[in-house]
């Protein structure tokens, strides 16, 4: 089973009062493991950079008014590409796959706005699994929020001083791992995939198969002797010895 979780960071709240995004962060899960497949993106908005929006993730100093250089780690978007530019590699990564987004509707609000005005088909509400729901159906009444989720499941976020789409995707990958039962509640397992486009490179008819020889015993033979000694002395009614 592939699921992709999924964190984006935008200009604000309403994508239908001009609002967009401006990073797409994404990694890949396959039967609950995680493969080392990731999608990342920055994205020129087209539009200038809320003060607000720009307090929560540090991202677009140039488009601020007035806008200024960016600082150390800070990321510039006038350089980077529109949505419409690199929507196909975007649903080539996601595919037909769940998304694992915290708070789903804000996310898929602005992902479907983003499509719809580049005349693709939209996501389907089906396909995402809101985190924040399961969180608060889970421990009802407690906070849900990614950061004390993290507190609760002790996931170190400590690299999270700003919102940061891939990392947040990391972070929320380890959280949904906690909150569905512990991070390989199946025991699947998974063959590595490439980090290039398109979808992992697994094998879905991959079944665990039995050993072409047994492994040899690893007890000696003083240790069998000694222990056919004890049971031995156990008497006739000694459960290893009744067929």
């Amino acid at each position: 089973m592939r699921e992709i979780v999924l964190d984006t960071e935008t200009t604000g709240f309403d994508p239908e009062s001009g609002d967009r995004i401006v990073e797409i962060g994404a990694v890949e899960l396959f039967n609950h493991v995680p493969t080392g497949r990731h999608y990342h993106q920055y994205i020129n908005p087209e539009r200038d950079m809320p003060d607000d929006a720009f307090g929560v993730h540090g991202i677009g100093p140039d488009l601020l008014t007035p806008p200024r250089p960016a600082k150390e780690g800070e990321v510039t978007l006038r350089d980077k590409p529109v949505f419409a530019k690199v929507v196909d590699d975007f649903r080539a990564f996601i595919g037909d796959a769940k998304l694992v987004i915290h708070n789903a509707a804000f996310d898929m609000k602005f992902l479907n706005a983003e499509l719809r005005w580049c005349g693709r088909p939209p996501l389907a509400a089906k396909s995402a699994i809101d985190t924040l729901d399961i969180a608060r159906r889970k421990y009802p009444g407690s906070p849900a929020s990614l950061d004390a989720l993290c507190r609760r499941f002790s996931i170190d976020n400590t690299s999270r001083t700003l919102h940061g789409a891939l990392l947040d995707s990391e972070i929320l990958a380890e959280v949904y791992l906690e909150l569905i039962g512990g991070k390989q509640p199946d025991f699947g397992l998974t063959s590595t995939a490439s980090t290039t486009g398109g979808q992992a490179s697994v094998d879905p008819e991959w079944r665990p198969r039995p050993r072409p020889a047994p492994l040899p015993s690893r007890l000696s033979e003083k240790e069998k002797a000694a222990h056919a000694a004890f049971v031995e002395k156990l008497g006739a009614e000694a459960l290893w010895i009744k067929p």
